[in-house]
């Protein structure tokens, strides 16, 4: 194998010396001695590099070969320098797309890693602006623990963050209260404001340079198709077009409409499957059903409805839409939605939506897919919202994130080089399945409970109605999900005992509750099931409990599976 194949028209070329330096440099090949002990020429040593035979960097130790590192450093000054090719300017160990929630907090958390060198970071962001999004305001509590793992719970102070201490969940007028255990709280913010904060630290880190550019392709070494690095353009006037940045690891964190994904997972990815859209706008001085908790209107005809207090006097409200889209969203919330919220919130409703435009997301959701395999590009790797999502419902997306980050800066803090692929793959493996606990039971409660919740049909609202009566026995009946919903508990097994309890609870309630029944005059009376009743309540028990099961296991298998 050769490490390069250029021609020698090509050699001469600034472009060509760069390319060629860096595919020494990714896979920590070395042509020949002679290029330790000869004067330093370029095109010498590219022609070097052509002829002969690769050599492993460890047969070629310092102490041994001491000219080697200078004289390969010469040939990338020759090329950085070089007047007429302006955009091959600078190499780093870690290159970071997208600075959101996981791209900023990686950024500052690997720049703590001790190392006899320290790493050189560059973390790159289309706008650098305050970004104005109706997602990503409400960390639960085990995100709070892991902001203070990675120093950075400073960041939720001098933002106007409110305290959220749990949720009130609200069933045809009736609220039955889900507070976190042990006076935990989580706590919400404006996205934008977060994001900035997170943006500073990450500016102030050592080794980490914040550079505002647009990304817009992967360079990948034309031989092993290995990623090298990006090109972008810089947002600052007179940029150079396409400038080139270099790593011996890019990690891309761009987000939910990642433009990276499909060419880093190849074979391995899956595409994100939609299952709503969030429709958000923000309520002044709104009165919650209990002040300072998150609150769940289960709805008729349409997907649960969420609020959360934001600021001092903002409250987020997020309507759940199903496809199709009405054609007129407002009136879709002032005749289908806002009469079955509680009466305190109508007239803040109504300002708002008067006074405010509504926005939307997309809720998305998309299982993890093990990177480093052999479907998946060398020398990049996908984090957050561009490789993994799940429902917003339980506000668990950031808490993922900064989990993510906690193992992998665990992880690359043991990594030699940076540029051995298998090192880096093997870590990935590890990764891959260290974050299960949480980001399983996340991922998995997320949409299952959007299921229910956003029941629509009469299996799916027969769980729903049994999951709100489960919530109403208390004890550990309300303290075992919301911990797995806030981060405190991380097992899908207790999950899985927790939906199924549900499941057979939903069960026992058809057969022992009141439930609405129309009279021959029009009237709605509310009646125990009889003997006369059971069989059909039997093969409806089948039912429900088939559709409890179709619902949950899916989810399960997406996250157990090890291709």
């Amino acid at each position: 194998m050769l490490l390069a194949l250029v021609t020698i028209g090509e050699i001469a070329s600034p472009a060509s010396i760069a390319r060629h330096v860096l595919v020494w440099r990714t896979n920590r090949k070395l042509a020949t001695q002679r290029l330790c002990s000869a004067p330093f020429e370029p095109t010498q040593a590219l022609m070097m590099a052509r002829a002969e035979p690769e050599r492993d960097l460890s047969s070629c130790r310092r102490e041994q070969h001491p000219d080697i590192e200078e004289n390969i450093q010469k040939v990338e000054r020759a090329v950085m320098v070089s007047s007429d090719s302006k955009m091959w300017s600078t190499t780093y160990d870690i290159l970071i797309v997208g600075a959101g929630i996981a791209g900023s907090s990686l950024a500052h958390a690997l720049s703590s890693i001790p190392r006899a060198k320290p790493l050189r970071i560059c973390l790159l962001e289309r706008s650098l602006a305050e970004p104005d999004r109706i997602v990503g305001e409400l960390l639960q509590p085990g995100g709070i623990a892991l902001l203070e793992k990675l120093g950075l719970a400073s960041c939720v102070k001098g933002i106007d963050a409110t305290p959220a201490y749990g949720y009130c969940v609200v069933l045809d007028g009736k609220p039955v209260h889900i507070p976190y255990p042990n006076n935990r709280a989580g706590c919400g913010f404006h996205h934008g404001r977060f994001i900035q904060a997170l943006r500073a630290k990450a500016k102030a880190a050592p080794n980490v340079e914040v550079v505002e550019a647009t990304v817009s392709e992967l360079i990948e070494c034309s031989m092993t198709k290995r990623v090298l690095g990006v090109r972008a353009t810089r947002k600052e006037e007179n940029a150079v077009e396409k400038e080139t940045f270099f790593a011996d690891l890019t990690i891309v964190a761009d987000g939910c409409f990642s433009n990276f994904r499909s060419a880093v997972m190849g074979q391995a990815g899956v595409k994100p499957e939609v299952k709503s859209h969030f429709v958000g706008v923000i309520l002044e001085d709104a009165n919650l059903p209990i002040p300072k908790h998150g609150t769940v209107v289960l709805v008729k005809g349409s997907g649960p409805v969420l609020l959360y207090q934001i600021a001092e006097h903002d409250t987020r409200m997020l309507v759940d839409v199903k496809a199709p889209l009405p054609s007129d969203l407002k009136g879709h919330i002032l005749n289908n939605i806002m009469p079955q919220l509680p009466s305190a919130l109508h007239i803040p409703v109504q300002r708002a939506l008067e006074n405010d435009r509504l926005r939307r997301m997309p809720n998305s959701f998309l299982p993890p897919a093990q990177q480093g395999g052999q479907h998946t590009k060398e020398g990049v790797i996908l984090v957050g919202d561009s490789w993994n999502m799940r429902h917003p419902l339980t506000g668990g997306g950031m808490m993922c994130a900064f989990n993510d980050v906690v193992i992998l800066r665990r992880l690359l803090a043991d990594v030699h080089d940076f540029s051995d692929w298998k090192e880096i793959s093997q870590l990935l493996h590890s990764w891959h399945w260290q974050r299960k606990p949480l980001a399983a039971t996340v991922n998995i409660l997320s949409v299952a409970l959007y299921d229910l919740f956003g029941a629509d049909d009469e299996s799916l609202a027969v769980l729903r109605t049994g999951c709100f009566k489960y919530f109403e026995r208390g004890g550990d009946c309300v303290e075992g999900p919301v911990s797995l919903l806030s981060g405190i508990i991380a097992s899908p097994a207790v999950l899985f005992r927790h939906f199924f309890a549900v499941a057979f609870y939903s069960i026992w309630v058809m057969f022992t509750h009141s439930h609405p029944v129309s009279t021959a005059d029009g009237k709605i009376v509310h009646v125990v099931p009889g003997w006369d009743a059971y069989p059909y309540l039997i093969i409806k028990s089948i039912q429900v409990f088939w559709t409890a099961c179709i619902v949950f296991l899916p989810l399960m298998w997406t996250e157990v599976r090890w291709w």
